[in-house]
This record gives C-alpha cells, structure tokens and sequence, in this order.
C-alpha cells in the first residue's frame, strides 16, 4: 500500500495525510509574518526572526530538538535533524528561506501579507517565493515525528534568513560558521523546481532544476574632475561611467550550450516534436510558453544595470560615479567572464565583484530517480526533466560543502498559470491544490530515495 491509499493505516501514511491537511494554514500563517528582506539592513526588522521563531515553535511542538541562531539580531535561522534507519547514509537536506521581497499593498488585490486563502489560492507575498515550499516541508518534518515515521535515512530540514540578499546572514554564514550542523548531507532539495509547465494534451514537464547561473554583482566605478557644472569638462565620471554602463548593458553575449540546457531541449523534442534549430534558438524556445522567460535567460551570459549612483546637486559635476550591474553566468564560462566584462567596460572604469559560482549536477542518480518516480505516481501524465534556473537559491552556499542541490519544489500547476511571473510579482499566489500535490511528492521522494 502506498500514502495515497485511503486504506492504508501505516505511519507514513498516516502521517503524509495530518501534512495534507494542516499545509494550507501553515503557508497562510507564515505569510502574514512581514519578513521583508529590503537588502539594506538599517531598514530590516525582526519579521525573518519572528518567521523563524513559529517554525521552531512548530518543530519543537512535536517533539524535535531544534538549533536556532542568529548571524545578526533579527535574522533568525532554524535547524533540525530527524534520524533515519541507516545514519550511516548521506543525509538529504530540505532547505528553505523565511525572507520575502518587499510588496507594494496598493498594487495587489489582497494585502500582500494577509495569508488570505480564497478562489482556490494562497494569496501574498512569499506563496511562491518560497513560504509555500516551507510549509510543506514543515508540515511533512512535523507529522513524520508525530506519527513515528522513521525515514530511510537522516533528513536535516533549515529554514533561513536572508536569500533574498544573497544569504550572508543565512545559509552562508550557517555553511562558514556553523557546519556541523550539516554533517554527513551529501544532497539537498530545495525552492524553484518541479513545478509544471503544460506541454498539450493533458501532458505536463516537471522542471527540476539541477544546475543555476552564478550570480555576478558587478560595480563600476569612474573617476574624473569636480567642478562646475555650467563650465567645460573632458574628465566628467559620470560620462565615463554612464558609457560604460550603455557598452555592457547593450552587449549580447554569445548562446552558449551547457548539458543541462541541451537536456532540456531534447527531452521537450521527444515529448512534443517541438524542435529548437540553432539559427532560431531563442524564438523556438518562446513557443514552450511563459518558461521561456528563464529558459532564454540560460542560454547565454547576461548583464542587466540595475542601479546608478553620482552626484549630489545639479550644478556640480561629481568627482566620482558608480553603477552595479546584475551579470549572471553560465556554468562552463566563470573563467573568463570578468575579462570579457573588463574588456567591454573599457579604460578607466574599476569594477568591483560580488561573485557566487554558477551550479551544474547531474540528472541522474537515486535521487534523480526518486524525483522522477515520484513525480509519474501522482501525475501518470507529467515526467520529471532537468532546467537552469537563471537566479540563484542557498544551494550555492552547501555546494562549499560538498552537497549536490537540486531545485525540487513539486506543484502541478493550472495550464494557464503564467507561474514564473508570480516570482517577486503583483498577486504572488500558490494553488491549494498544488500544496497537498506537493506534500504527496515530497512524502514519496523522502521515503524511496
């Protein structure tokens, strides 16, 4: 008998069943904690700390032993450990963050951290991004424990502060500072994975992704002479630093084939007959559907200028101008893109570096395997395939420690769904549905792999 069999009494059964039917209130109440994570932190609260604190008041409220820590007040961090028949095994890791990006209120159609469950959703900020994720693995974590489900082997589960800043107060330094509380986990499993995407006659891909684009936060700086504004100036900063911006922001870089990409594409062409000839990747690739906003995004380098700063009154030319740009790098090209950049940039122009490695695991294994099977026995119609996420996720702070991540947060999805715009959007929601799916996925992946 399998948990998704009614008349299955088994622990694990018992237990994936109590998950499925608390997951929906905890992702509600985990939403309505404001953890907003601006990136600046004069204007952080406590909302990560007070997001963490409910989650260990959850564990701890079965039965778990929990650690709790803070790199920094206010930037809270929760970890447990629930051991398995054979300790001896790799743990898998179940890895989450509490941190939201900001939501303007007057934009959305709920208040984007009223938790509000209507029209089949989860509406507000983080439902995607990665609360829903959260509560479904808190929601397995907390019924394993209570119905006495041993799972085959340690399962370590962290929720953490600060991804959406690149994780210096979360994974990062938890990985620098504290690694034994990661010891023997050799895989992980985490957000922007194993959703669907439709591919037509009632079939479904489930993208997991097992590679991501190193993140490559680039700051130019231009120096020059200050004077005034209404005079001559061959020396100004800010005409040197805004050309070098236009040079690199316009640049195209060259389509570049990596395997997991080129997996992807062939899986798709023997599920559809879609073919991507390599005179028209890019718009072969559109036709796939809103996924082709990432999936375009990883074919090639990319440098996006988000921010210019200079000057501090009209009528003074600034001695000195900056501009930081959002490069994300394929894996395969990390040893040569700050020299194309410097190159583009041009003479004159210091570039200063925030640099996380691009990521690339293969699509096999047992893992993989438990992913895959997992997948088919709650949706006969949708196979597992591998993707580049273009962004990047805490999996590169455990890859310092030897741990393979995989991007594997299972939704089956509405086809009409535009569910890759939801990251960081307006009306951020999750299906109902798609939460019990995904504890139904997880519960078969954790207890085959």
């Amino acid at each position: 008998m399998t948990p998704s069999d009614p008349t299955d009494s088994s622990p694990a059964a018992n237990a994936v069943a109590a998950a499925q039917a608390e997951v929906v209130q905890l992702c509600s109440e985990l939403i309505q904690f404001e953890s907003v994570n601006t990136g600046d932190p004069a204007t952080i609260g406590d909302g990560e700390a007070r997001a963490a604190r409910y989650l260990q008041d959850k564990l701890e409220e079965v039965g778990y032993e929990t650690t709790y820590l803070e790199a920094t007040p206010g930037r809270g961090n929760v970890i447990c450990r629930l051991t398995g028949a054979d300790p001896d095994r790799g743990a898998l890791l179940l890895h989450g963050h509490v941190d939201v990006v900001p939501a303007d209120a007057a934009e959305w159609t709920v208040h984007p951290f009223s938790g509000a469950i209507q029209d089949g959703y989860v509406w507000g900020r983080g439902a995607v991004d990665m609360k829903g994720m959260v509560a479904m693995t808190v929601a397995l974590a907390r019924q394993y424990r209570a119905h006495g489900f041993v799972p085959p082997r340690d399962l370590v589960f962290s929720f953490m502060s600060d991804e959406e800043a690149g994780g210096a107060f979360g994974a990062h330094w938890l990985v620098d500072h504290h690694p034994e509380l990661f010891a023997g986990v050799t895989e992980a499993i985490s957000e922007v994975g194993g959703f669907s995407i439709s591919l037509g006659d009632d079939r479904r891909a489930y993208l997991v992704a097992a590679a991501e684009k190193g993140v490559a936060w680039a700051t130019l700086k231009a120096t020059g002479t200050a004077g005034h504004g209404s005079m001559i100036n061959h020396d100004n900063a800010v005409s040197r630093v805004a050309a070098a911006v236009t040079r690199l922001g316009t640049h195209r870089f060259p389509i570049t084939h990596t395997v997991t990409v080129d997996t992807l594409l062939s899986r798709i062409t023997e599920l559809t007959g879609l073919e991507f000839p390599e005179d028209d990747l890019e718009g072969s690739v559109d036709k796939i559907g809103p996924v082709a906003r990432i999936v375009n995004a990883t074919l090639r380098n990319t440098a996006n200028p988000t921010m210019l700063r200079a000057g501090y009154k009209a009528n003074v030319i600034p001695s000195t101008a900056e501009a930081t740009v959002d490069c994300r790098v394929l894996p395969g090209s990390q040893d040569t893109f700050r020299q194309e950049v410097t190159d583009i940039v041009g003479d004159g122009i210091e570039i200063d570096w925030v640099w996380q490695p691009p990521l690339e695991y293969p699509f096999e294994g047992n893992l993989v395997d438990a992913m895959t099977a997992a997948v088919t026995a709650e949706d006969p119609q949708g196979t597992a395939i591998p993707y580049m996420l273009s962004g990047g996720t805490d999996n590169k702070a455990f890859d310092k420690l030897g741990v393979a991540g995989y991007g594997f947060s299972p939704m089956r999805l509405p086809a009409d769904l535009d569910f890759t715009a939801l990251f960081h959007g307006v009306d951020e929601r999750i299906p109902v549905d798609a939460l019990a799916f995904g504890v139904r996925v997880l519960d078969r992946l954790i207890r085959t792999c």
